[in-house]
C-alpha cells in the first residue's frame, strides 16, 4: 500500500484536492456572497468532482513512472518504484482502474448539472497524460507546456462546473441588476496563470536536474536541445516575469480592502511569502552549479506555489 501511495505522489494529490476546495470556499464562495449569490454545485457533487480530478491525476503519475523507469534509473535511481517494489503489470492495472474511476465520476457530475459535454474534459486529460508519458515529454518544450497547462486547469475546474449552474439559476437576477461575475473569473484565472508560470519554471528546472538521463535516452528537452545555461536563463526569465506580474497585480488590484483601507495584510504576505522567496529562487537559479543545487531550487519553487495557494485563506478573511 505504501508503494502505491508513493507512485501516485499522494502529497501532490492532497495539494490538488486542496486547490479545488480553496478555490471553491475561499475565492468563489466569498465573492458570490458579496453579490448575495450562493454556490449551486452541491457539496457532494463537488466532492465527486474533486475525486475525479485526483484519480485521473494519480493515473497520470503512475503511467509516467511506468514509461520513465529507464531514465529514472539514471537520474534518480533511489526513487524508482515501478519494476522494483511495484510490478509493471500492477502499475498498468492501477493506471487503468484510476482512469476508469476518474472518468466515471466526472461523467456523473457532468450529467448531474445538465452539462454532459463537460465529461469530455476527463476523457481528454486521461488520454493526454498517456501521450505525454509516451511521446510529448520527449519533444522540445511541448511536454513542459502540457504539464504547466494541466496544472493551471485544476483551479479552473471549479469555475467550469460552477458557472453553468450559477447562470442557470440566477440568469434573471444577473440580467436585471447587471451583476458582474467576471471578478470571480479574474481571481481564479489569476491563480491559474501563476500556477502555469511557476509550473513551467519548475519543469525546466527538473529537466536540468535530469539532463544526464534525458541525454542518454535521446529526449529533446530544453537543456538537452539548447544547453543547461540557456535553459537556466529561460527559467529565470519566466520567474522574473512572474515576479513583475505579481508586483503589478498588487499595485493595480490588491492594495485596498473592500472598505477602502490599505491592505497591509496582503502586502506583508506577498513580500514575505512570495516576493522574497521568488528573489531567493532567482539567485539560486542563476548561481546553481550542480544537480543538488537545482534540486533545492525545484523544492523552493514548489514551496512558493504552496504559499501562493495558501493566500486564499487570508483572502477569505479579508473579503467577508
Amino acid at each position: 500500500m505504501y508503494q502505491v501511495l508513493r507512485v501516485v505522489r499522494f502529497k501532490n494529490l492532497l495539494i490538488v484536492a486542496a486547490t479545488l476546495y480553496l478555490m471553491r470556499y475561499c475565492i468563489v464562495q466569498p465573492l458570490l456572497h458579496i453579490k448575495n449569490l450562493e454556490l449551486q454545485l452541491s457539496d457532494f457533487s463537488f466532492l465527486l468532482l474533486t475525486l475525479a480530478t485526483v484519480f485521473i491525476t494519480a493515473a497520470g503519475y503512475v503511467i509516467n513512472d511506468y514509461f520513465d523507469t529507464r531514465t529514472d534509473l539514471v537520474n534518480r535511481p533511489q526513487t524508482v518504484i515501478v519494476g522494483r517494489s511495484l510490478s509493471r503489470r500492477m502499475a498498468i492495472t492501477l493506471h487503468t482502474v484510476f482512469n476508469i474511476i476518474g472518468v466515471a465520476l466526472g461523467l456523473i457530475v457532468s450529467i448531474s448539472i445538465g452539462k454532459p459535454v463537460l465529461s469530455l474534459l476527463f476523457f481528454f486529460v486521461a488520454g493526454l497524460l498517456w501521450f505525454y508519458s509516451t511521446t510529448y515529454k520527449r519533444q522540445f518544450l511541448l511536454g513542459n507546456l502540457i504539464v504547466a497547462t494541466l496544472t493551471a486547469t485544476v483551479p479552473l475546474i471549479t469555475l467550469l462546473f460552477e458557472l453553468p449552474r450559477l447562470y442557470t439559476v440566477y440568469w434573471e437576477m444577473v440580467a436585471r441588476f447587471d451583476i458582474k461575475l467576471g471578478i470571480i473569473t479574474y481571481w481564479v484565472g489569476g491563480y491559474a496563470l501563476f500556477a502555469f508560470l511557476l509550473t513551467l519554471v519548475r519543469e525546466i528546472i527538473k529537466d536540468i536536474e535530469d539532463f544526464e538521463g534525458d541525454q542518454v535516452f535521446g529526449r529533446n528537452t530544453i537543456p538537452v536541445f539548447l544547453g543547461k545555461k540557456v535553459a537556466r536563463t529561460v527559467a529565470a526569465s519566466i520567474l522574473f516575469f512572474t515576479l513583475i506580474a505579481l508586483v503589478f497585480l498588487f499595485a493595480r488590484y490588491l492594495n485596498f480592502l473592500p472598505s477602502g483601507n490599505v491592505d497591509y495584510y496582503t502586502l506583508i504576505y506577498f513580500i514575505v511569502a512570495l516576493v522574497i522567496p521568488i528573489c531567493v529562487l532567482l539567485v539560486m537559479l542563476l548561481t546553481a552549479e550542480n544537480k543538488e543545487d537545482f534540486h533545492r531550487a525545484s523544492r523552493l519553487n514548489k514551496l512558493i506555489m504552496l504559499f501562493g495557494l495558501l493566500y486564499t485563506i487570508l483572502f477569505r478573511f479579508l473579503i467577508v
